[in-house]
């Protein structure tokens, strides 16, 4: 069994072939995209968070109305790029964010990756300090933040406060319990991946990661998770961990999905996203349904992995995206046993 849910990047553009012309068409759609999905069945809304883009940037006010306008459904993001975030402030906004969700918050953080401008983070006024480099002040920003989600106070009061305080140090508010199990990291290497179980993180393992081996992607990103579920329990934590992986898959089966994927490109390719870095990107699937099916037992990670999210095209429009999550919930996840 697996929990099933949908990744959009949140794309807009100004072009007539485009269902999302403009950030408010974006925002909206991904709230009723995720309603859809809901009563579908599906278990999860995620989204990526990119920066200087035509895309979705800041997390906390969708997050919070997708969890106003629904009641089951997890809501996340994958990811928050941890360079650009004052982790204090993102914490009361994550707290707040939960709470009006009811605990359904699943936010994925990491280091990010490439963006759109030269060390945008410069721009958000955060820099590394001596000998810092940018992955290190992301992680200097996510063991704070993971700090403070703890809810202990660490605040000295003002001895004449404007409202009564509490006693003792003070923390930041809003708290939500349990909110600090329930973060991820998205992690490119196995390295990371392991010092994310270290620190009591869960899992999220995209569709790329640094070539560590010259073996198919699906082969190393699964062997990136054994690592990584080694390395929780030598930790010593004493719940279970989450593990999710994401996914291009399409059930092909009508002609609008044979005339958008029907060609689709079914193999992995090496590349460079970060000079001298050789990374591997993962194939996606698009075939009918009873050949998806038997592609996807060959899927290691997938079958190693407890949650699954569709990354899915979110300028086709809701209804659209919302067949193609139907189609998986229905046609796919039954024959493999994920439902």
């Amino acid at each position: 069994m697996k929990k099933i849910g949908f990744l959009s990047f949140g794309h807009w553009t100004p072009s007539q072939q485009s269902q999302t012309r403009s950030a408010s068409d974006t925002l909206l759609q991904s709230i009723d995209l995720a309603v859809a999905a809901e009563e579908l069945g599906a278990d999860g809304a995620y989204f990526r968070v990119h920066h200087f883009a035509r895309q979705l940037s800041s997390p906390f006010p969708l997050l919070a109305a997708i969890g106003a306008k629904t009641s089951r459904i997890e809501i996340g993001t994958a990811v928050i790029d941890m360079r650009y975030e004052n982790p204090l402030y993102m914490a009361e906004d994550a707290g707040a964010a939960d709470l009006i969700a009811g605990g359904r918050l699943q936010l994925g953080i990491s280091r990010g990756s490439p963006e759109q401008v030269i060390e945008g983070w410069r721009y958000f006024g955060y820099a590394p300090t001596e000998g810092e480099s940018d992955a290190d002040m992301a992680r200097r920003h996510t063991n704070v933040f993971l700090d403070v989600l703890q809810g202990k106070g660490f605040a000295q009061p003002n001895p004449q406060p404007m409202f009564p305080n509490p006693p003792g140090l003070l923390r930041l508010e809003p708290h939500s319990e349990g909110l600090r199990e329930r973060i991820w990291w998205g992690a490119a290497t196995n390295a990371t991946a392991q010092w994310a179980a270290k620190l009591g993180m869960n899992l999220q393992s995209s569709t790329l990661k640094f070539d560590e081996s010259g073996k198919p992607f699906h082969i190393q990103q699964a062997e990136q998770i054994r690592m990584y579920r080694a390395a929780w329990k030598e930790a010593g934590h004493a719940r279970e961990p989450r593990v999710s992986v994401s996914r291009s898959i399409f059930a092909l089966v009508d002609d609008r999905d044979r005339a958008y994927f029907g060609r689709s490109d079914s193999q992995d390719h090496f590349g460079y996203i970060e000079s001298e870095k050789l990374a591997v990107f993962g194939r996606s699937y698009a075939a009918e349904p009873d050949v998806l099916i038997e592609q996807l037992k060959g899927d290691e990670a997938i079958a190693e992995a407890d949650t699954l999210l569709l990354t899915v095209p979110n300028q086709l429009g809701v209804e659209y995206n919302a067949h193609v999550i139907e189609a998986i919930l229905t046609q796919i996840a039954p024959a493999l046993g994920w439902r």
